[in-house]
């Protein structure tokens, strides 16, 4: 026995020390994580105590994170001067059109994409993978001059109507649809249901995470849009609340940093929302498109 014991002794000795190195590791893992969580949240904790400081407190040197004395004259500034409620519903109605003209027009290009035979597919899906390599700003200005043309500068329509389907969400759908069985849809033929039945019945139902995530990143794209709404929008009663934070927020003696941060947190709270109310959605989402 005691032979035994000594034989063995190496090898659970080896197995505490891989033992020991894993805990280690898996602990130091956490202390990044939690270092990077900190640092990432820092600037929005910030933000949300800066919004509820006096002026003269936040240009104060040296700073203090805690308000000395709570206002709540900021957030109150957006509601009675600058009329955020206008401002909101611009952004609301832009952003929530945007997302469902993508939902559906990018769908039913990745399916055709994905479960369709027609000439010109390849280059068809060749001239997206173009487009998710041009920059936006490249056709920010022959798309001004085609909206001008047709007389859409500061309406919602003008403001809509370039980003209701991007060649992001073409792709992502495309890549999601691969996954789903070409037997369903070969028996729905074979039954004779019609393409759009098929899709609207067979194809949708199964692209729930998909659908979710497109929702997510278009939101995120057209809520926080500043260029283009700068440019089209060339009137106060038609800005977005990414363009009246930057304009209004100015002031004119310079940067009014109290009115500029309790914006920012009214900017960010339906994002936060959303993103709570489709966060599972979200990560299946990325995690099956992953695998396409």
């Amino acid at each position: 026995m005691t032979a035994v014991s000594s034989a063995l002794r190496p090898a659970r000795e080896a197995a505490t020390r891989r033992a020991g190195v894993r805990t280690l590791r898996t602990s130091l893992t956490y202390v990044a994580l939690v270092v990077a969580l900190v640092g990432t949240m820092l600037p929005f904790l910030w933000m949300v105590l800066g919004s509820v400081k006096t002026e003269g407190e936040l240009m104060k040197v040296p700073i203090t994170w805690w308000p000395e004395t709570f206002t709540w004259d900021n957030f109150a500034t957006w509601f009675t001067t600058l009329d955020f409620p206008r401002f909101l519903s611009n952004s609301v109605i832009v952003a929530v059109l945007v997302v469902v003209g993508n939902l559906l027009f990018c769908s039913m290009v990745g399916y055709a994409l994905a479960k369709m035979d027609f000439p010109g597919k390849k280059p068809l899906f060749a001239a997206v993978l173009v487009m998710l390599m041009v920059p936006g700003v490249v056709t920010m200005i022959p798309l001004f001059v085609l909206i001008a043309n047709l007389g859409l500068v500061n309406t919602h329509a003008g403001l809509i109507l370039p980003f209701l389907a991007a060649p992001f969400g073409v792709f992502l759908m495309r890549q999601f649809m691969f996954g789903i069985p070409d037997e369903l849809i070969e028996a729905a033929r074979i039954d004779g249901a019609s393409e759009m039945r098929i899709f609207a019945r067979i194809v949708i139902p199964m692209c729930g995470p998909a659908l979710a995530t497109l929702a997510i990143f278009t939101f995120l794209a057209s809520w926080n849009n500043f260029l283009w709404p700068l440019i089209v929008a060339q009137s106060g009663d038609m800005y977005t609340l990414p363009v009246a934070l930057s304009l209004y927020s100015a002031g004119k003696v310079g940067p009014q940093y109290g009115i500029m941060m309790a914006g920012a947190v009214l900017i960010i709270v339906p994002i936060v929302v959303l993103f709570l109310f489709l966060q599972r959605y979200f990560v299946a989402g990325l995690a099956t498109s992953g695998l396409k």
